[in-house]
């Protein structure tokens, strides 16, 4: 059984980009194609794509490369975990390598990436830094 669904995603993506795969697929779930629609926005990932299923939708996340094959999605790390949740105010919330990278946050507004959160003043829970 899976406890967490979130970080098993982020892991897989990590595993698939660290051998420079051109695509990663797993289960999905609403959180996770909201992380991945954040990460298409941002530019660290080149599209993904939700194939209907008899038990289960799956998500296949196509990652992105550099012109040399350099590493576009350089770090991803889980923040805020099942055991111990991480939440921050729009005010509270800091920056990712001074701009360059984002978090991925869930509010009741979605999930968003914190530059959006910043424009529409809303805090929520910190789901992962990605740089």
């Amino acid at each position: 059984m899976m406890t967490d669904p979130v970080a098993d995603m982020l892991t897989r993506i990590r595993n698939a980009n660290t051998v420079h795969q051109k695509s990663t697929t797993m289960p999905a779930s609403r959180i996770k194609v909201g992380i991945a629609q954040v990460l298409k926005e941002e530019g660290f990932i080149s599209d993904y794509e939700v194939t209907p299923g008899s038990p289960s939708s799956k998500l296949e996340i196509h990652l992105k490369y550099g012109p040399d094959g350099e590493l576009v999605l350089r770090h991803l790390d889980r923040v805020s975990k099942p055991g111990c949740r991480v939440y921050s105010g729009v005010q509270d919330l800091p920056k990712v390598l001074r701009g360059l990278g984002i978090y991925v946050l869930s509010t009741p507004k979605g999930i968003i990436s914190d530059r959006v959160a910043r424009k529409e003043k809303v805090g929520g829970e910190i789901l992962c830094k990605v740089s």
